[in-house]
């Protein structure tokens, strides 16, 4: 099982908008890099579900129901024949129990300097490598 993490805004779609929901597919993703970590994302796998805008924090923990699938509403192939644009569906697990894993705490802690929340943070769908997905989730209290 991996973890990644997922950015969104909270006004487009925020944790209590997948708790009220039950389940979602992630869409609106385009950026190519994004786009390559969601074609590894799989039935099981996690996500730490991170509001952008004025929060910047982890706020949820929601699990992976189904795995990268085509978008239909974008078809297409890579030049190396993989789904251009894929979605996968999640629901939610536990809602954060502590606001502290902001990303101003985040920056703060050396253990996160190569972690591409840091280094890349315009990405909105990001794989947590193991050591660091233990650390966010006790900081978020998942």
């Amino acid at each position: 099982m991996a973890t990644f993490l997922i950015k969104t805004e909270p006004d487009d779609y925020s944790f209590d908008d997948l708790l009220r929901d039950k389940r979602t597919a992630w869409t609106g993703v385009r950026n190519p890099a994004a786009q390559m970590h969601m074609r590894s994302i799989n039935k099981g796998d996690e996500c730490l579900f991170y509001h952008t805008g004025k929060d910047k924090r982890i706020t949820g923990l929601a699990r992976v129901v189904r795995g990268a699938y085509p978008d239909p509403d974008n078809p297409g192939k890579t030049a190396a024949g993989d789904d251009k644009f894929v979605l996968f569906d999640i629901t939610p697990v536990h809602t954060a129990r502590s606001p502290d894993a902001t990303l101003a705490n985040i920056k703060k802690d050396a253990r996160y300097e190569q972690f591409d929340l840091v280094r890349q943070s315009r990405l909105s769908v990001m794989p947590v490598p193991s050591a660091i997905d233990r650390a966010l989730r006790k900081l978020a209290g998942l």
